[in-house]
Formats: C-alpha cells, structure tokens, sequence
C-alpha cells in the first residue's frame, strides 16, 4: 500500500538518510511505488535543460512536507501546514544499528583523533 500518495503531483520537500548524513531533496512528487517515493525536477543550467529524478526508499525518509506553487496565493500556503503533521515519518528508531551522528562519531573515535583542518592552507 503506498504511504505517501497523498502527495502525488505536489511540490514537496523531502529531508532523508544517506548512511549518517541527512540530505535534502526538492520536487515534484511524481509516484509512490510501496517501498520508495520518486521525486523529479525539470531545470535549465548553462542553457541546457535538465531533468533529474530521485527513488528514496521509505526507511531513508525523515520528513516529507508539501512545498507551496511558485506564484500561489497566501490560501494555498495556510492549507499545506495541516496535511504535513499528520504525513511526517515516524522518527529513526534508536536501534544499536542505527548510525552516528558526525559529533558522536569524532566522540567515539578516542583522544588519538586529530580532525582535519576545515580550510585547507594555500602556498
């Protein structure tokens, strides 16, 4: 049964896993196959038209939250706010499998962990 055909056709925004890092995605929800949801986006970058097009499995989605028309009027922005409580996913379990964050990680790693600067020195 699909979960989220509720947003069918709709703008959305989906925050999701990828192995330990949250990523964002935005787009058209284009279909709901039971077992991942498929975003598209149609764009033009250098004059050349792109389409691209995300499957993000269900146990990878954190959020998912309806996105107003570009140019929609201030009623359809109040609507999308009831819908997108009751359509959220359920948090992450906090299972022993589950993987760390980056602060919990560098944590865990021990007194002998020497980060990387984050701005590299030029000559």
């Amino acid at each position: 049964m699909a979960r989220y055909s509720a947003f069918l056709g709709r703008r959305v925004e989906v925050q999701y896993r990828a192995g330990d890092i949250l990523l964002p995605a935005s787009g058209i929800f284009v279909a709901d196959s039971g077992r991942s949801i498929f975003l598209e986006q149609n764009f033009e970058q250098h004059g050349q038209h792109k389409h691209f097009r995300w499957e993000i499995p269900y146990q990878c989605l954190v959020r998912i939250i309806e996105k107003p028309n570009e140019g929609a009027g201030v009623d359809a922005a109040s609507s999308p706010a009831n819908r997108t409580s009751a359509a959220e996913a359920p948090e992450p379990s906090k299972s022993g499998n589950e993987p760390l964050s980056a602060a919990a990680a560098a944590s865990s790693v021990g007194p002998g962990f020497i980060p990387f600067p984050h701005n590299p020195k030029t000559a």
